[in-house]
């Protein structure tokens, strides 16, 4: 049985990925790119597996996206929607933040 080296948990049971999400710090904003394009750009992750939270976030939003630079940029304006969508992936909503 393998034990995480964080909480001491089993692997099965291991809870530091809840736990991150909840107190993360989290910006949201829109920036124009090229051709008059908007992105909207989601940061402050720390300790959390960008690439699994932006194929969520791609699949919740119907839209395309990337990861860079400890970002995710997510293509159109979804900072309507970007909310709820975090907190229905398990992040704290008091601690999301829109610019």
């Amino acid at each position: 049985m393998n034990i995480c080296p964080k909480c001491g948990l089993p692997l099965q049971a291991c809870i530091c990925e809840e736990i991150t999400k909840t107190e993360q710090r989290i910006h949201i904003r829109t920036e124009k790119k090229k051709f008059g394009k908007l992105v909207t750009v989601v940061s402050g992750f720390q300790g959390v597996d960008l690439k699994s939270t932006a194929k969520d976030l791609k699949r919740e939003l119907a839209c395309g996206g990337t990861v860079k630079d400890q970002e995710i940029e997510l293509q159109g304006d979804h900072t309507r929607n970007i909310k709820n969508t975090l907190v229905k992936l398990g992040f704290s909503e008091e601690f999301i933040e829109i610019a």
